[in-house]
């Protein structure tokens, strides 16, 4: 894992396009003699860059905290002496000691082994584990197949047995490096909302500086009577506050500010956020790929359905054959379905072992011979095929159970027979197990099951408009009858590793349009797949807690990690890391990325609609030959508006609760701008009301009486204070009413305290002697009714628009 470094933190936010813009313009307040505004812009910037820092920093501290350093010495037999040694010091060459429990650290050969059994899921993503044979023992068939099962890999955990293992690769050159060298060379991309905000702010720009020259120019030839010096003053300062109300420097506050809360929110919830930008990426994803292992399901192996021909004592026979202290995931499944049987671990082996037949990858099967009350028994388990062979059952009988395996394999359950005997006495133990006549006991079906909330979280993202795609080392089979059960769509079509090597980019690009589900596939797989949707317009998030998991999680545009279980490669490579592991839990980061979205969309069109106002009365007033002395707005007045902006985006708009119908919309298009058409022209239509209006009154009052201007003035910019006001209730939701959305978020103290700071200070500047130093005047009652009256109009007739909607839409 990479250190913090500060400095490095430090330049890569300082380098973002938006926070260049905050620093130049502080830079230009300073220079234009206003200081007292300068200060306050790099005021904002030092927040917005603590708030960042601090979050990344926390970031890495937890994922310092997540990392697991189990195994870190190996046993290895070098210069024919056996040493204890640390794995990073291995060399090719060296012969590892590798027995049940050690996690293997090197890839390798086996030379030697003992009924040794191997947890690859981190690697293959397969639950079940692998029993390794020797070179000499492999089958053909299995020669060609990418996984060896005459070889150990890093990182894969020893379940059962023991072997000698003869070092042959290790760091970068054994698989597990090859996937982290994957990780390293994935390229890192904006995302959409960074692209298209650094398209707005260069939009802005281009206007600001034309429209700058343009006021100066207007107010340069209105005022022909002052000297040269002060025409040039006056008219700079008349473009200076244009450009100022121009200069969105509310985006990087809405950006940095909503991201972070957002992060903030989702750790609350379990999701550690690494990226700051994925948290609103989560929102746009439409295709979901998940690993069954681990992710859908619980990685734990459970007894699913059990088969006897006629009552018998199935429970207790299957017990008896399983090791007390079990490794093997499927031994553990079946002492547990014991003691949920009523049948603990001291009630079932309260007898003594006499005798152990280990299994061994040629029988498939073991058993176990027991002294239980004076009674000899045989106690067998494993493949159907092999303990049928020894039991004494009729042809009629063995052709329904091979029915039945049939039958339980096809649902995908791993499916062993147990069998029993009575022996008289000691001396009748065979050498070996096929030396037992046995009575077939019945059938256990295991299956790694689902997790208990995944069928209604498949439902809700089925509804949302989010493909999930199971993408999985396991079998085919095993694959369709879990996405049957949790409700996955389309799950007769299936594309193996097999198909997928055998394909193209361009015939994988048009398969992928239908299938839902890829089984047997290997990292290399997973990363084609995640490319392949990407490359057909989707956004793509992948979720996984394998090392196997780790490119597709890098080259997807949300990598979701499994933290309380994944590897730390796959840590590593994610966006977003779940703390603990539920699957609901991404549903929650879903809504939540839509919710910090829809915000984001709502705070920018905010900003618009209330620059607008500001922007055209600094326009309008000199083309209406209005004197410098008697503008509307000053540049001293657009700092003070901002005083009431910034605190509205920035912490009302971000505490917006999420849209009664977030879950039941598509994802929005990865083309769709931040500022859609609907966004634009409704901000458009709000900011030119707000702005006939407020200079409206302005207007009517200063020509009423010239003398009235600070009287003008206050009522104007008090309706555009009042209206930026209501504008947070009326655009809090795109369907529910101004009054429904009031109650809720008044209910909110932070919120609660913004309305009440706002108007507080605007009292404060009408009505204390601060209204001196800001060249307002106090309003009387009369004209404090005019005002809030025409605010109500200037943004409530948007009302009428979103009861005709609502209206139609029903």
């Amino acid at each position: 894992m990479k250190k913090f470094k500060f400095l490095r933190e430090l330049v890569q936010i300082i380098s973002e396009p938006m926070f260049l813009l905050l620093i130049s313009a502080s830079i230009v307040y300073f220079i234009l003699g206003e200081p007292r505004d300068g200060i306050i812009m790099l005021v904002f910037v030092i927040a917005i860059m603590f708030i960042d820092i601090t979050q990344q920093l926390k970031t890495d501290r937890t994922l310092q905290a997540l990392k697991s350093l189990s195994s870190p010495h190996i046993k290895v037999i070098r210069d024919n002496t056996e040493k204890n040694i640390d794995s990073s010091d291995l060399v090719p060459g060296d012969i590892m000691i590798i027995e049940e429990g050690v996690k293997i650290p090197a890839d390798g050969k086996i030379i030697k082994y003992n009924d040794l059994c191997i947890n690859e899921s981190s690697l293959t993503g397969e639950s079940e584990g692998v029993w390794k044979v020797s070179t000499e023992e492999i089958l053909e068939s299995e020669v060609s197949s990418y996984w060896k099962k005459d070889y150990c890999y890093a990182g894969t955990l020893v379940i059962h047995g023991s072997a000698h293992v003869l070092v042959d690769k290790i760091g970068f050159q054994t698989e597990h490096g090859k996937i982290s060298n994957d990780v390293i060379n994935a390229p890192d991309e904006r995302t959409p909302l960074q692209k298209q905000t650094g398209k707005i702010v260069k939009v802005c720009a281009l206007l600001a500086g034309i429209l700058f020259l343009l006021v100066c120019l207007i107010t340069y030839f209105n005022i022909p009577d002052h000297e040269l010096k002060e025409r040039i003053i006056e008219s700079i300062l008349s473009g200076i506050t244009l450009s100022m109300a121009m200069i969105p420097e509310e985006f990087p506050v809405i950006l940095t500010v909503f991201l972070s809360m957002g992060a903030w929110r989702l750790a609350k919830k379990q999701s550690l956020v690494r990226k700051l930008p994925s948290v609103e990426t989560l929102g746009s994803v439409s295709v979901l790929c998940v690993d069954k292992t681990g992710t859908i399901t619980k990685n734990q192996m459970s007894v699913f359905e059990t088969f006897t021909l006629d009552e018998n004592n199935l429970t207790e026979i299957m017990g008896l054959a399983c090791e007390i202290n079990p490794y093997d995931p499927m031994e553990k499944a079946i002492l547990s379905y014991c003691e949920k049987m009523n049948l603990s671990k001291k009630d079932l082996f309260n007898g003594e072992l006499i005798e152990e037949y280990s299994f061994t990858n040629d029988l498939k099967m073991m058993g176990h011979i027991w002294n239980k009350n004076n009674q000899i028994i045989v106690s067998a388990k494993g493949a159907p095929e092999s303990i049928l062979d020894i039991c004494n059952i009729s042809k009629e009988e063995k052709t329904r159970i091979e029915n039945k395996v049939d039958e339980m394999s096809n649902k995908g359950m791993r499916v062993l027979a147990i069998g029993k005997s009575s022996l008289n006495s000691s001396n009748e133990i065979p050498e070996n197990l096929t030396g037992c006549s046995l009575t077939f006991c019945g059938l256990v079906g295991l299956i790694d099951p689902p997790k208990e909330s995944i069928v209604e979280d498949i439902k809700i993202c089925n509804r949302a408009g989010v493909r999930v795609v199971m993408i999985t080392g396991d079998n085919g089979a095993t694959a369709r009858s879990i996405a049957k059960q949790i409700g996955i769509k389309n799950c007769k079509n299936i594309i193996t590793g097999e198909h997928l090597d055998e394909m193209n980019d361009n015939e994988l690009k048009e398969c992928i349009k239908n299938t839902n589900i890829f089984s047997r596939v290997i990292p290399e797989h997973k990363m084609r797949i995640v490319k392949a949707f990407k490359d057909i317009g989707e956004i793509v998030a992948m979720t996984g807690d394998g090392v196997n998991d780790a490119p597709a999680l890098k080259y997807a545009d949300i990598g979701i990690a499994m933290g309380k279980r994944g590897s730390e490669v796959s840590c590593e490579a994610a966006d977003l890391i779940l703390l603990d592991d539920n699957f609901s839990t991404i549903i929650d980061t879903i809504i939540d990325g839509r919710r910090i979205y829809d915000n984001i969309r709502k705070a920018i069109g905010y900003v618009l609609a209330i620059h607008i106002p500001i922007a055209l009365a600094s326009l309008f007033a000199p083309l209406l030959n209005v004197h410098p002395d008697n503008l509307l707005l000053l540049p001293l007045h657009v700092v003070l508006l901002e005083l009431f902006i910034d605190p509205t985006c920035s912490i009302v708009l971000e505490r917006q609760p999420a849209e009664s119908n977030i879950m039941n919309r598509k994802p929005r298009s990865k083309k769709e701008s931040i500022l859609n058409k609907p966004t634009f022209i409704k901000s458009i239509c709000q900011g030119m009301v707000i702005f006939i209006i407020s200079f409206g009154i302005y207007f009517n009052v200063l020509n009423q009486n010239i003398y009235s201007t600070n009287v003008a003035r206050t009522m104007g910019i008090s309706v555009i204070i009042l209206s930026n006001l209501f504008l947070v209730f009326v655009n809090s939701s795109q369907i529910d009413s101004a009054f429904y959305s009031a109650k809720k978020l008044l209910k909110d103290k932070i919120v609660c305290s913004a309305i009440v700071f706002t108007l507080v200070v605007m009292c404060l500047i009408i009505y204390t002697p601060i209204r001196e130093f800001l060249k307002l005047a106090p309003l009387t009652i009369s004209q404090l009714l005019s005002v809030v009256t025409a605010s109500f109009i200037a943004v409530f007739w948007f009302e009428i628009v979103k009861f005709v909607k609502r209206r139609n839409q029903k």
